[in-house]
């Protein structure tokens, strides 16, 4: 990781808790990059920061609102303003779903799909100029399982992960003659505060720690592994437990995965 790392300016959305967070205290530990941590709320990302023992040269803080998505070409100049380029942008920042697809109002399925996929793809593109007028950079997005396949509870999710496949995708090949690597983060479960977050049909609060999501790996494993990925320029990695084979199942046996997937207790 340190040969990768170091002497870079990476930025993280979605850094002021959970994934994000473990990637900031990695980065702090295992290598001399600069870091610009991003979300909406700057005092949680000065707290990160100082958590993690970041000198003041070392990071910025940078709030941002992926809904606001309108705002991203500023946003991004003002990153680049901080230390002068971007080598990788990691994004992270989204928000999950707990509710049936029948249930869930229209405006949450927007919402879902304004933050997850347009406001993820609106920061990418105002990042790619400056990345390929400094000949060259990494985008990496944290997607989900549910961007291989999908499962009760997650539809909107579900297509907003799926979206980012192809987008990615697509854009890794575009840009492929340009010096831009793309990498795609399929995490499984993870101990962090995204089912807590995540919204329910009527656009609350689940306000609730699911089962699966305790028993997940640990942010920081995950972290390590994540990035370990991200160095090796991967082109997709599908990180968690038992239920990464889903991935595998989806492409081998999808008959088999739909059976199991409508059985399986998803929360």
């Amino acid at each position: 990781m340190k040969s990768y790392f170091n002497d870079k300016v990476v930025w993280i959305t979605g850094a002021s808790s959970g994934i994000g967070e473990a990637l900031v205290n990695e980065l702090a530990m295992k290598s001399t990059a600069k870091i610009i941590l991003s979300s909406r709320n700057k005092d949680q990302l000065d707290a990160v920061a100082q958590k993690a023992g970041l000198e003041s040269g070392r990071f910025t803080v940078l709030p941002l609102d992926l809904e606001d998505y309108k705002k991203m070409p500023d946003i991004v100049s003002e990153a680049v303003d901080r230390f002068g380029k971007i080598d990788i942008l990691i994004n992270n920042a989204g928000l999950s779903q707990r509710s049936l697809a029948m249930e869930t109002d229209i405006e949450v399925d927007k919402r879902l799909i304004d933050i997850d996929f347009i406001g993820t793809v609106a920061l990418t593109k105002s990042v790619l100029p400056y990345m390929i007028r400094n000949g060259g950079g990494h985008i990496a997005v944290v997607s989900s399982l549910m961007g291989i396949f999908g499962a009760p509870m997650r539809s909107s999710y579900a297509a907003a992960k799926h979206a980012l496949h192809g987008f990615f995708d697509s854009l890794r090949a575009e840009l492929y003659t340009k010096n831009i690597t793309v990498t795609i983060i399929c995490p499984g479960f993870v101990q962090t505060n995204i089912s807590i977050n995540a919204v329910t049909g009527n656009g609350s609060l689940q306000g609730t720690m699911d089962d699966a999501t305790k028993k997940g790996m640990p942010a920081d494993v995950f972290a390590r592994k994540m990035l370990s990925a991200i160095g090796k320029k991967k082109n997709q990695a599908s990180i968690g437990g038992q239920e990464v084979m889903g991935a595998y199942l989806k492409r081998f046996f999808p008959d088999l995965l739909a059976k199991i997937v409508r059985k399986a207790k998803v929360v």
